[in-house]
């Protein structure tokens, strides 16, 4: 059974200080002034009215909704239509040369090593879609996007939700036996593997608790061919 590869980003292939350091306070910072620029676009709108249905707020309480959002930001909260904004947000910034999105050494090694063998990788993050097309098109190593057959984000569900899985798994069109998941988070890790799916815990900083799942420091010594 040829295995597939599904992988989360941030600290997984990704130092995740990219994203709380660089990237949140990025965004925090030009929310204000791109919203001010932008609400009109249908878009940008459907966002702000989503954000306005989730927190309670009326749709027309911009600073509110502007409020609400650096508030998600500042809590790391989870929410479509903040990462949905973000994404937009950080397409200037990449576009303009302010940053370029790390990937780990030996993660594009690794990645690259399965792309040259044909085995087809998905990324599920969350992200939303637009900001990893933007995370691989402007990585530290290039354009990587095509290495990627697909992207999943929390439209597709919860990441810690095992019937985000499944729906990941269908939207693939394989057997969910067939994935192999990859995540630094155990919670994520549970949800996938109650969904049936294969995975591998990436424990950069420390040693993973409980010994639950295959873990690893670093992807260099991964054998897809044994998980």
């Amino acid at each position: 059974m040829k295995r597939i590869v599904l992988t989360d980003i941030e600290g997984t292939i990704g130092d995740i200080a990219f994203v709380r350091t660089v990237l949140f306070p990025y965004a925090r910072q030009a929310l204000p002034e791109f919203i001010a620029q932008n609400a009109t676009r249908p878009a940008v709108r459907a966002e702000l009215d989503a954000t306005g249905k989730l927190a309670g707020l009326a749709a027309d309480d911009t600073p509110a909704l502007v409020r609400q959002l650096q508030e998600w930001i500042d809590q790391d909260r989870k929410a479509t239509p903040l990462k949905t904004l973000q994404g937009m947000i950080w397409k200037q910034g990449y576009a303009n040369g302010d940053f370029v999105a790390h990937l780990y050494a030996d993660a594009h090694r690794w990645l690259g090593a399965r792309h040259a063998e044909s085995v087809p990788m998905y990324v599920y993050s969350s992200g939303s879609v637009a900001a990893q097309d933007l995370y691989f098109r402007y990585s530290k190593f290039g354009d990587l996007r095509s290495w990627f057959a697909g992207f999943f984000d929390t439209t597709t569900g919860p990441k810690k939700e095992a019937e985000s899985y499944r729906a990941v798994s269908e939207r693939i069109g394989a057997p969910v036996g067939q994935i192999v998941f990859f995540s630094d988070s155990v919670e994520e890790l549970d949800a996938a593997a109650t969904a049936g799916m294969s995975v591998v815990q990436i424990c950069r900083d420390e040693p993973g608790p409980g010994g639950h799942y295959p873990a690893f420091s670093d992807f260099e010594s991964i054998d897809l061919n044994r998980l």
